[in-house]
């Protein structure tokens, strides 16, 4: 079966730690009790994908081990024949969620580590509408899907510099502030200047959209109570991906299709930071739909 959206990514198993406050620098705190969960940037995106409503793989990497069984049962709404079997342990992230919802992240990439686009997957990459990707594998994978597919989304997170021969492959750039800043600067619209569109995230304050020859678009955000953040920009990112796969053809998605489908993305988030845990937090898309009109129309 071919996939609207291939997402080349990340898996992880979350062990999330509740906080009365993130520490500081030298500091200890006491955390509430453990949980262990699914997740990982690109684990969680193709969940949303699916979610809300694209047909969509991932291309991942995962240990042969109890985390990996995890993450495979569940993942069981994406198409999984892309993902590879690792002598690596499977990633682990652990996170930090204070009283706000405001979380603190780190990541043993472990199995991620060694993900490579293998020829199936660069046929199915080559195949999608839309296919995404993130900077939790090897740079030489976002690299090569980049290249090989027709219309590529690159969320840049976790923040890093970028090659300008990544870049020239890069048809939507999503970025939150502090990756924007180190892109192109404290001028975000300096962003332009090295891909073709971008969306900028700013959290309860929504997201501004770019594209070349157009007046920036600002979304606002929309007011909830925050639970976890965990995934909020994970599942932006999957219901962007999935909603820009359903215009009849990448080369016409314009600034219209660009800005209805992050407010499709924004409301999706808006949803997930509801609820606790990364992929648990990822709603469906008749909830999506449900809010949007509710926002929107």
């Amino acid at each position: 079966m071919e996939s609207d959206v291939v997402v080349v990514g990340s898996a992880n198993v979350d062990l999330v730690l509740p906080v009365q406050r993130i520490p500081r620098p030298g500091e200890t705190v006491l955390a509430g009790a453990m949980t262990r969960g699914p997740g990982g940037k690109g684990a969680n995106q193709a969940v949303a994908s699916a979610r809300a409503g694209a047909r969509t793989a991932i291309v991942a990497s995962l240990g042969v081990d109890d985390a990996g069984d995890l993450l495979r049962d569940a993942l069981h709404e994406v198409d999984l024949s892309l993902v590879t079997s690792s002598t690596a342990p499977t990633g682990t992230a652990i996170i930090t969620v204070d009283a706000t919802g405001e979380n603190s992240i780190v990541v043993a990439p472990g199995a991620n580590g060694e993900l490579t686009l293998s020829d199936d997957a660069a046929r199915a990459v080559g195949r999608a509408k839309i296919v995404l990707s993130q900077l939790e594998i090897p740079f030489a994978t976002v690299r090569a899907a980049a290249a090989t597919s027709s219309y590529f989304i690159l969320n840049a997170a976790p923040a890093a510099e970028l090659s300008d021969d990544l870049l020239a492959d890069v048809d939507l750039l999503v970025v939150n502030e502090t990756e924007a800043e180190l892109i192109a600067g404290a001028d975000r619209s300096a962003l332009l200047k090295r891909v073709p569109a971008a969306v900028v995230t700013l959290g309860a304050e929504g997201a501004v959209v770019l594209t070349r020859g157009d007046d920036e678009i600002a979304v606002p955000g929309v007011p909830v109570d925050v639970v976890d953040t965990t995934a909020a920009g994970d599942t932006f990112c999957g219901v962007l991906a999935a909603t820009l796969s359903a215009v009849s053809a990448t080369d016409s998605i314009t600034p219209s299709d660009l800005t209805n489908a992050v407010r499709r993305a924004n409301v999706a988030a808006s949803l997930s930071v509801q609820a606790a845990g990364a992929i648990p937090s990822v709603p469906h898309g008749d909830a999506i739909d449900a809010r949007h009109a509710e926002v929107y129309l």
